[in-house]
């Protein structure tokens, strides 16, 4: 994902231009530390001609960036601000007040919040999609809530060119993992394109054996087997993936969903559990089963927000200050904890399948889903502890049975009855760490409606 920001730094005419300068590069610098590429307009002042104005937007103008951090080094009328920021007010905006210093024992101010305080009506006034913080004398800088909303205007911006592919549509005939197009292209952003498990198996034919052979040794080199497996079923997974290698390639696709129980198990009888596994490791694309489009649209989200690989886990059970969560499949290798570890089992009606049983990372996490209901998108989000959950097993597995990737979570944003009435389907997606400010400022930016 991109990272870039555009920059421009507020001050007033009569402030001595060496101390707005000095502001001007401390602000420029902490967005830069934080990891993004900046777009400096340089230093506004409310000169009677607007050349500094001007000169920012000339500057600033024709750059590819996904928010404007407005700068405001000390009061400045507002109508020198809005000269620059309208011709940008399609881009979301960072509105960030400096602050002042101590000096000799008392308090030196360039009158910072004067500036903000009178500008933040006035975005809000103008229809300007914007976030307002602060700097505190003595303080450290609100990096945290800087950072949160410069990764949501960087994750709206990539949204709007990221696609999904799905091979198949609503597996199971599954009614939450369904989305509306129009709205999906027109309010997210996201392209889903369809494809059929035809030219999954027609693309069969176009492999070299070179490429299947190599495909069987990094399955048999780098995953660890609980038990011998057939090579025949090793070498039906690298086919499947590799032939849908060729279409992810093709058409570019960041997240892909399979057709798994109306599909891949019903017609070809092969559980598509390695072929994600090795989609991850050819591709680096998030996978999710079951054509859960919605799921992979959050995937995609959140992984912008939170620069990780996001895995999808599956509720099992609730008790009363936790819920199970797991897979049937399998998880992506960056949230495995230890090796990657596979187990030829039988299930149901199904033989033989290639299963996951790795462990899974535990830690704080915030767990997440989109949803659409009744014409309005919508995000439930809850953060939570996780622990290593006790023995268990789904029913239908031939014994000795697995013990499936899973999750003991236990939510500290809500309770458990508070979750379960506002969960929003049988997926959710789990990222590492504290994102509920990220996740609130991309919401707004959306026009999601957050329900926590």
């Amino acid at each position: 994902m991109n990272k870039k920001i555009a920059f421009v730094c507020f001050g007033e005419v009569n402030t001595p231009v060496d101390r707005l300068n000095l502001k001007h590069d401390e602000g420029l610098s902490v967005i830069k530390n934080l990891g993004y590429e900046v777009f400096d307009g340089g230093l506004v002042i409310d000169d009677s001609e607007y050349k500094t104005a001007d000169a920012a937007i000339e500057k600033i103008s024709g750059k590819d960036f996904a928010a404007l951090v407005v700068c405001v080094a000390g009061w400045v009328p507002t109508h020198a601000v809005v000269r620059v920021t309208d011709k940008f007010r399609h881009i979301p905006m960072l509105l960030w007040g400096l602050c002042g210093w101590k000096e000799n024992g008392r308090i030196i101010t360039t009158a910072e919040q004067a500036g903000t305080t009178a500008i933040r009506p006035a975005f809000e006034a103008l229809g300007y999609s914007f976030k307002y913080v602060y700097n505190i004398i003595g303080k450290d800088y609100p990096l945290k809530k800087i950072n949160a909303f410069l990764m949501a205007c960087c994750a709206k911006k990539a949204l709007r060119s990221a696609k999904v592919g799905t091979m198949g549509y609503r597996d199971m005939l599954l009614y939450g993992t369904q989305f509306e197009g129009n709205s999906m292209r027109g309010q997210i952003g996201v392209e889903v394109e369809p494809f059929e498990m035809l030219e999954m198996v027609q693309n069969i034919e176009k492999l070299s054996d070179k490429d299947i052979q190599y495909g069987v040794n990094f399955v048999k080199s780098n995953w660890k087997f609980e038990k011998e497996c057939d090579d025949s079923v090793i070498e039906n997974g690298v086919k499947y993936a590799l032939a849908i290698a060729m279409k992810i390639k093709e058409r570019g696709w960041e997240a892909i969903t399979l057709i798994d129980v109306d599909g891949m198990k019903k017609l070809l009888g092969f559980p598509p559990a390695m072929v994600f596994m090795l989609l991850e490791h050819y591709c680096g694309v998030l996978t999710i089963p079951e054509n859960d489009i919605m799921g992979a649209v959050t995937q995609l989200a959140m992984k912008y927000l939170t620069e990780q690989i996001v895995p999808y886990l599956e509720y099992y059970e609730f008790f009363e200050e936790s819920m199970l969560i797991g897979v049937p499949d399998f998880v992506p290798k960056a949230v495995t904890d230890g090796d990657v570890t596979v187990l030829p089992a039988a299930f149901g009606l199904l033989n033989s399948s290639l299963l996951n049983v790795s462990k899974v990372k535990t830690g704080y996490v915030t767990c997440a889903r989109i949803y659409y209901l009744n014409g309005k998108y919508k995000m439930h989000v809850y953060t939570a502890e996780t622990k290593t959950p006790p023995a268990w097993n789904e029913y239908g597995w031939d014994d000795p049975a697995p013990q499936l990737p899973s999750l003991e979570v236990f939510p500290d944003s809500c309770t458990v009855e508070e979750f379960a009435q506002n969960v929003a389907g049988q997926h959710v997606l789990v990222a590492y760490g504290d994102f509920a400010e990220e996740i609130k400022d991309f919401c707004k930016l959306m026009d999601i409606e957050l329900i926590m």
